[in-house]
């Protein structure tokens, strides 16, 4: 993919994968006249990041995903001001730890409301001027949750297997518009997502995980993701350890993955 002067909008840039994403990609792209535009609920902190990326006509865009038609119409309105958009990377999200019996009915809308409708009500603002720009890139960032299944995650692992469905029929429907679609699935990746994640009565938990704190470095995950991204790839996994290997197990040994899902505990 050439990134000359490409724009790269990124959500959920506040912290985490997507504040890495901007950092990598305005370094990596600063030659090449690349800006970056900053989504997340927190504009303090958009404005701060924005404030230490390389010089670039770079641009904060405040959006709440939690809150989708807002999203869609306001966005809507304003492509014009915003101007063409290249890259669109849906990074913004949240997750969940907790049982089925024992969450919240609102905890599933909290998570589908966020992870899945955010998403579609920001790329169903973004993609028409794409298409009639005669091209582009959606990148969404599911999870190895959107491939397999396990314990505490019953809301979280929903959303994100919705995202790769819609994903796929995206790619398949506008492979002739020249656009390009890939999912990313990241496994245990060390940021602050476990802090995040929804109790079961959708608050945030704030507190560690293992799993997440002994992750991926973040940094080394970034770096495969914007690989990913200039090659056109499809679909990536990006992990290590069973994190990443997660998927092939399932789809290759069903019945040992199930047995062994049901044994452990994810947190």
């Amino acid at each position: 993919m050439n990134f000359n002067n490409k724009t790269v909008w990124i959500t959920g840039a506040s912290s985490g994968i997507g504040k890495e994403l901007a950092i990598q990609l305005a370094i990596q792209l600063a030659h090449l006249g690349a800006n970056i535009i900053l989504s997340a609920r927190s504009a303090d902190k958009l404005n701060q990041l924005c404030s230490e990326l390389p010089a670039g006509q770079h641009k904060v865009i405040p959006l709440d995903l939690s809150q989708p038609e807002r999203v869609l119409e306001y966005v809507t309105n304003s492509m014009a001001t915003i101007g063409n958009v290249d890259i669109l990377i849906n990074n913004g999200g949240v997750s969940q730890r907790s049982l089925f019996l024992e969450n919240d009915f609102i905890v599933y809308r909290q998570l589908m409301e966020v992870n899945y409708f955010g998403l579609i009500a920001l790329t169903k603002a973004v993609l028409p001027s794409m298409v009639k720009n005669g091209g582009g890139c959606v990148v969404s960032i599911s999870s190895v949750a959107g491939k397999v299944g396990s314990k505490f995650r019953t809301g979280y692992s929903g959303s994100k297997y919705a995202v790769v469905g819609f994903m796929d029929c995206l790619r398949a429907e506008v492979a002739n518009k020249n656009i390009h679609c890939l999912t990313i699935c990241p496994g245990s990746i060390k940021t602050a997502i476990a802090h995040n994640s929804l109790n079961e009565h959708g608050i945030a938990q704030n507190k560690a995980e293992y799993s997440i704190e002994n992750g991926m470095d973040v940094t080394a995950a970034v770096k495969q993701m914007v690989s990913a991204i200039a090659k056109r790839k499809d679909e990536v996994v990006v992990g290590e350890g069973i994190s990443g290997w997660a998927p092939t197990i399932k789809r290759f040994f069903p019945s040992f993955f199930n047995r062994m899902t049901a044994k452990k505990n994810y947190r």
